[in-house]
């Protein structure tokens, strides 16, 4: 690799730390190609990204970003899974590395807060942004369903009083 190609790629690291609200570091020595295809799909489905890293080339894209007090976790076979949003990330490197022992957590930042194992393990238990908003959406409508539900009733009744009186009526 040239140093124009390093150049090249220490950009668009750094375009990716930018652009990140998520980032969790992990170890991935002993994956196959075909895992690692693997890992990159599910990252994709949630809206995350996973790349393979040079340590040092990655330390010059942490400069000037929120997350350049991470620089100390990049040691060994390094990749990085990254995401807009604060959970997706962490929710699919954790869940592979639950059934990949070969890709290990080593850590993230959520923003400027770095985090440990623990953290990031801790953080993918969290509904993602989508799964809130699925759940806020219903809870704000649950109310106005009971609400028709409970103006509907009366006349439901009157209606069938009403029956019940002009039954009678034919019946006498």
């Amino acid at each position: 690799m040239d140093r124009s190609q390093k150049e090249e790629m220490v950009a668009e690291l750094h375009k990716t730390f930018v652009n990140a609200e998520m980032v969790v570091v992990t170890h991935y020595s002993g994956l196959t190609v075909t895992e690692m295809e693997d890992l990159r799909t599910q990252m994709l489905e949630a809206g995350a990204g996973f790349k393979v890293t040079k340590n040092r080339l990655t330390r010059l894209a942490l400069k000037d970003t929120k997350f350049e007090g991470m620089t100390d976790m990049f040691t060994g076979p390094t990749g990085i899974a990254f995401s807009a949003d604060p959970v997706a990330a962490a929710k699919v490197a954790v869940k592979f590395a639950k059934g990949n022992e070969k890709l290990i957590v080593v850590g993230g930042a959520l923003g400027e807060e770095q985090l440990s194992v623990d953290a990031v393990k801790a953080l993918a238990t969290l509904p993602s942004l989508d799964e809130l908003r699925g759940k806020l959406v219903g809870l704000m409508q649950a109310p106005a369903t009971k609400i028709a539900g409970i103006t509907q009733a009366p006349a439901g009744q009157l209606a069938r009083v009403m029956g019940a009186y002009a039954a009678q009526g034919e019946a006498a």
